[in-house]
């Protein structure tokens, strides 16, 4: 009976120090998206900048996976929504989502998601740069979809504001997120994935 109690507790232990883990993971990708928001290059030619978030959204997608990744993503723009001060330079509200980067925001949550799930059995170079990649065209192609069908831009006109000017910085992004989880990934899987 005392070693019942005891394994019990420790089962306890493990379950609380696991949602722990969870929650911190989570709401350091919140933050640091957030953060992101406010280290930007404005284009005079496209209203929409360069900004460090997707960096973030693309780590949190191959460190946290795809449920808290994509989690970390929802609840950032909740938060935002609701009317805390983390999107772009401190805008906020539902209404932001509506404008130019709106499509970029609403991204984020699906790259991540995407980014998880084909990272969840492999963590090969390949496989890290190519989840990237495709999480990084999802965002692009949101962002341009939104630019186009949102605020009514002709497709050529999404790509060359919405798509192209991106490119250069999204590839040192990716190929810095792709260190990181070549170093990281493994390690993340235990304590995050599931």
């Amino acid at each position: 009976m005392g070693a019942s109690v005891a394994l019990t507790l420790t089962k306890r232990e493990i379950i609380q120090d696991r949602l722990a883990i969870t929650c911190i993971g989570t709401i350091s990708f919140v933050l640091l998206t957030a953060l992101g928001a406010y280290i930007y290059i404005p284009l005079g030619f496209t209203p929409v900048p360069i900004t460090l978030q997707t960096f973030f959204v693309l780590l949190s997608g191959a460190l946290l996976g795809r449920r808290l990744g994509s989690l970390s993503q929802g609840i950032y723009l909740l938060l935002g929504g609701l009317g805390l001060p983390i999107f772009l330079s401190g805008a906020f509200g539902f209404y932001y989502i509506l404008g130019p980067t709106g499509g970029y925001l609403v991204g984020f949550v699906a790259a991540s998601y995407i980014i998880g799930r084909m990272l969840k059995n492999s963590e090969s170079t390949a496989a890290i740069l190519s989840a990237l990649i495709v999480g990084e065209l999802v965002i692009l192609f949101c962002g341009a979809g939104w630019l186009k069908f949102g605020l009514g831009l002709g497709t050529r006109k999404a790509f060359y504001l919405g798509v192209l000017p991106f490119v250069p910085a999204d590839t040192i992004k990716i190929i810095v997120a792709a260190f990181i989880c070549r170093k990281y990934l493994q390690r993340s899987k235990q304590l995050f994935y599931n």
